[in-house]
């Protein structure tokens, strides 16, 4: 079992930037591909992005891509998500995920993983 605990979010500017960070304990992160989710009022969650175990390789959506950087700290069990020229369509309740079992790549599909964090709100004004 891994437990994940998101921090980082608040309030920002259009065109500013925040980072988000995944905590993780209770395994290795090492042993997991992580994913990043959002999820606005009255809309499904989302696939933001995604990194294999070692960080080699990096995956995201189009709306993100370009803006968004996925990365992680092995030696210190945790994820980011470094987030770029924020717009008002990024406010939502982002989370991290870990799918239950050994991945090559981080799948894109919510109900691929079992590991959840309790979500930090990304507010974006514009």
């Amino acid at each position: 079992q891994v437990q994940l605990v998101e921090s980082g979010g608040g309030l920002v500017q259009a065109g500013g930037s925040l980072r988000l960070s995944c905590a993780a304990s209770g395994r290795a992160l090492s042993s997991y591909v992580m994913g990043w989710f959002r999820q606005a009022p009255g809309k499904e969650r989302e696939f933001v992005a995604g990194i294999s175990r070692g960080g080699a390789s990096t995956y995201y959506a189009n709306s993100v891509k370009g803006r968004f950087t996925v990365s992680r700290d092995n030696a210190k069990n945790t994820v980011y998500l470094q987030m770029d020229s924020l717009k008002p369509e990024d406010t939502a309740v982002y989370y991290c995920a870990a799918p239950p079992t050994v991945r090559a790549v981080p799948p894109t599909t919510s109900s691929d993983y079992t590991y959840w964090g309790q979500g930090t709100q990304v507010t974006v004004s514009s």
